[in-house]
């Protein structure tokens, strides 16, 4: 197994949304015998709103350092031995600071999914604040993909069934 997750056992999925962090997450925690987190799960839950409301009252840069602090309780947590997937929102992994702070505590996997999928997936709900215009969403797609790269592994999104997906994280490197 990679140093990094004997040292501070995270995994952190990273990718757009609708790419599958959540569904791919807890079917990888349940395999490794691992905590689950949805951070947005764990953001709306700490704040007791939505984060559709959160971006429409208090806006996006505000929800952002309620990511990053999320993040840093997250890590703390994972550093003290509690090991952990954690499934980011889509955003999360654009912020330099949360990459940091993700780089030294654990291993992150980019779920690469096409925009078609996501698209798709995501369709126009309303609880996805930045997926309502459709042109700033195709956009928005491809200026994240930049970020994503800079994830330590990447696993391709073929198909809507998630267990290729958690095969192939499983089969990655650092668990070997």
């Amino acid at each position: 197994m990679d140093l990094r997750l004997k040292r501070a056992p995270g995994l952190y999925l990273v990718g757009f949304m609708g790419s599958g962090k959540t569904t791919v997450g807890r079917l990888l925690a349940e395999r490794l015998g691992w905590l689950f987190v949805d951070l947005d799960d764990e953001i709306e839950a700490r704040e007791g709103v939505l984060i559709s409301h959160i971006f429409e009252t208090r806006g996006e840069a505000a929800f952002r350092l309620l990511e990053t602090e999320a993040i840093r309780r997250r890590v703390r947590e994972i550093e003290c031995g509690r090991a952990a997937v954690v499934a980011l929102g889509g955003g999360a992994f654009t912020v330099e600071e949360n990459r940091r702070l993700l780089a030294d505590n654990g291993v992150s996997v980019w779920l690469d999914c096409s925009f078609e999928m996501v698209k798709r997936r995501v369709g126009q709900h309303a609880h996805r604040p930045l997926a309502r215009d459709p042109v700033r969403f195709a956009e928005l797609y491809e200026a994240r993909r930049e970020c994503y790269a800079c994830a330590d592994y990447r696993v391709p999104v073929d198909a809507d069934d998630p267990e290729p997906a958690v095969e192939a994280v499983l089969a990655l490197p650092i668990f070997r």
